[in-house]
């Protein structure tokens, strides 16, 4: 029997193309398989929101402008005038002038005496020119005037001072009083201020001061100064 193959017919012959054209096809769809993605239904329904009914409000009236009423007409002016005629005599007013001349004689002005303040001055003690001067302290220069004071006010504080006191308020050992105050211009002590552990020693130190004699106030050029002057207390309470 004679076979009917053709022998010139090459099966094979493009199976590569066929071959490169399946896989191409094969990786297209694997890949669109794998991308391909589903969304589940949303049970939430939405509504449109229409905003031109938040829009359309009604804004309440709050405050009525009232028209003022217009102004009344002015009077109408009246048809005949009459001139009143003044009789009453108006006297004027002159006015001299107050220019000089050559042929005035000028008034001669006395001399104008001009009262100075006294300003209150206050020099300290370690400086003055002349230290004020303690009853009994008059002799001697100023250096020796000072330590006379000063020896005078310590003996006299000395003897008024209730160094009682400080024991009794139930103080102990050495106690210190800073006190100052000042000689004014007329020799009187004034100004007392102090300083000590216990209000009732302050009232004790203001009181022997404020009792001192009035002594010749200091004076600096000639003129009598204030003079400041400080003066520690101390003293021992025996247990």
């Amino acid at each position: 029997m004679e076979s009917k193959k053709n022998t010139k017919a090459d099966v094979g012959r493009n199976s590569s193309l066929y071959f490169a054209l399946g896989l191409a096809l094969m990786l297209f769809l694997t890949k669109t398989a794998i991308d391909w993605k589903t969304y589940d239904k949303d049970d939430y329904a939405y509504e449109a929101v229409n905003m031109d009914d938040e829009l359309d409000e009604e804004v309440p009236i709050t405050e009525q402008i009232q028209t003022p009423p217009p102004p009344p007409p002015p009077p109408a002016a009246p048809e005949v005038i009459e001139v009143v005629e003044d009789e009453k005599e108006v006297e004027e007013t002159v006015i001299e002038s107050t220019e000089t001349t050559q042929e005035e004689e000028i008034a001669e002005v006395e001399e104008i005496e001009v009262e100075e303040e006294e300003e209150d001055i206050e020099v300290p003690f370690a400086v003055i020119e002349n230290v004020p001067i303690y009853p009994g302290c008059e002799k001697g220069n100023n250096q020796t005037k000072k330590d006379c004071m000063s020896k005078k006010i310590q003996k006299f504080v000395q003897k008024k001072f209730n160094t009682e006191l400080a024991g009794d308020l139930g103080l102990t050992g050495r106690q210190k009083i800073n006190v100052v105050f000042k000689i004014d211009k007329n020799g009187n002590v004034v100004g007392v201020r102090s300083r000590a552990p216990h209000p009732r020693l302050e009232q004790e130190a203001a009181r022997v001061i404020n009792s001192l004699p009035k002594m010749k106030p200091g004076k600096q050029r000639g003129k009598a100064v204030i003079v400041p002057y400080s003066l520690p207390i101390i003293f021992q309470v025996q247990d």
